[in-house]
């Protein structure tokens, strides 16, 4: 199923980073007081009674300004506008309304999507009365909320949970493996995609995906069946004027959702660049096995016998959290090794299913913990009473210790290296909980 997308859009300095950070209880966005500080889109997702969505922080939108650098913040939060399912609105209770909030409001009012008035910085509930002035850019009820101090967040997150489809799950077959494949722009998806399903495949059929504008295709290859999830390049939105977003990063993260497995595309040319690091991570946090494809293999310059290696190595420096991803390098324009892509994706999904017994586990647990014991500090000693494997794609695993906060980052890292020396978990990300023993408070890691 994917989740919902929700925009963040607003002028500039209105708060909206500080918003984006609160409600994702995380600070990704950097909050300052001067204009324009965020350019480009921002995701994360977020959780509010029990509903999943992805969260976009944009820049401040000055529809009437020529500059060049404000433009292109335009541009990126109009793309984010377009793909949204729902937006909030973020005006500031303490400047009143302006001109520039009204012409915001007329642009909003064109995308023809549920809206959020949020009026932030309303501090106290003396200063309550400073949103009604709001009513009238005629968007509804205005929501008084101060984003740094997290005042009323619940009533707007109410709010938009609200606009959420109610019956969004999808139908499928439990033994299908569906594929997405993302990446930059113009990196070869469509070309791979076509690869993909050449004359040795057999199509099943086209079906409705839930990404707008999106549809599927279902394959079968030997006795498998998989879905090519649609993504941005494989079959372009004609209501985007901006050719390059076409390939809009939003429509990745709705695939990326609703993926078993993911095709990352890197272009072997231009190597690994930020937006593949953003994409990739999504896939990863996401906890969907991953692929690493190499495309346009065939006009990497100066080839020999140990440039794969090379680049290999690259990849793990760049993309560090990925290590346990396999890497395959073709090119979809002739056909190179893209035979060898859909005999990985099978792999990837038959390691991210697999479940390890929990007598098994614990018997690794307690032989780790001998090589290296876990971490003390003040006098106190960590201890792994008991482990278990809580679920699969991806593998999920309970750890039961004495002192949770002991098992940081550093030490979980190397049980998980441990689990893959033993049983492989290639191209799958391992999730680990920490809890307590005998208590039900948990330390998700």
């Amino acid at each position: 199923m994917s989740k919902p997308i929700v925009a963040i859009v607003g002028r500039s300095n209105v708060g909206k980073s500080t918003l984006f950070n609160q409600i994702g209880k995380r600070r990704m966005s950097i909050v300052d007081d001067m204009a324009g500080v965020t350019r480009d889109r921002i995701y994360m997702d977020a959780t509010w009674l029990d509903r999943d969505f992805t969260l976009i922080d944009t820049g401040g939108i000055e529809i009437k300004s020529a500059d060049k650098i404000l433009t292109e913040i335009r541009t990126q939060a109009k793309i984010a506008v377009d793909e949204a399912d729902a937006i909030i609105f973020v005006v500031d209770g303490r400047a009143g309304l302006t001109a520039d909030d009204a012409d915001v409001a007329k642009f909003l009012r064109g995308a023809d999507k549920p809206i959020i008035l949020a009026v932030n910085k309303i501090d106290s509930v003396q200063l309550e009365a400073d949103a009604y002035e709001f009513y009238n850019l005629g968007l509804g009820e205005p929501i008084g909320i101060s984003a740094s101090n997290a005042l009323n967040l619940g009533d707007l997150l109410d709010a938009v949970i609200k606009t959420f489809p109610q019956n969004s799950a999808e139908t499928r077959d439990e033994d299908e493996i569906r594929i997405a494949v993302i990446g930059r722009p113009n990196v070869g998806k469509s070309s791979l995609v076509n690869a993909m399903l050449g004359k040795e495949r057999v199509i099943v059929s086209d079906i409705p995906g839930t990404t707008r504008d999106a549809i599927d295709t279902k394959f079968l290859s030997g006795d498998t069946t998989f879905t090519l999830i649609d993504t941005a390049g494989m079959r372009r939105k004609s209501k985007i004027d901006e050719p390059v977003e076409r390939y809009s990063v939003i429509r990745s993260l709705r695939a990326i959702d609703r993926a078993d497995v993911v095709l990352m595309l890197i272009e072997a040319p231009a190597g690994v660049t930020d937006q593949d690091k953003k994409i990739a991570g999504y896939a990863h946090d996401s906890g969907k096995g991953c692929v690493l494809v190499v495309n346009k293999w065939d006009i990497f310059p100066n080839k020999h016998d140990r440039s794969t290696n090379r680049f290999t190595d690259d990849l793990r420096k760049k993309l560090g959290f990925l290590q346990y991803a396999p890497v395959v390098y073709v090119s979809a324009l002739t056909g190179q090794r893209v035979d060898r892509v859909t005999e990985l994706v099978k792999f990837v999904a038959e390691q991210q299913s697999m479940r390890i017994q929990t007598s098994v586990l614990n018997e690794l647990i307690r032989d780790a913990v001998a090589v290296n014991p876990p971490p003390s500090k003040k006098g106190k000693s960590a201890k792994i009473f008991f482990a278990t494997q809580a679920d699969i794609r991806p593998p999920k695993f309970i750890l039961f210790a004495n002192e949770p906060e002991l098992l940081h980052f550093s030490y979980l890292r190397f049980i998980e290296n441990r689990l893959r020396e033993s049983f492989g978990f290639e191209g799958t990300p391992l999730k680990f909980i920490v809890r307590k023993h005998n208590q039900s408070a948990t330390t998700d890691t």
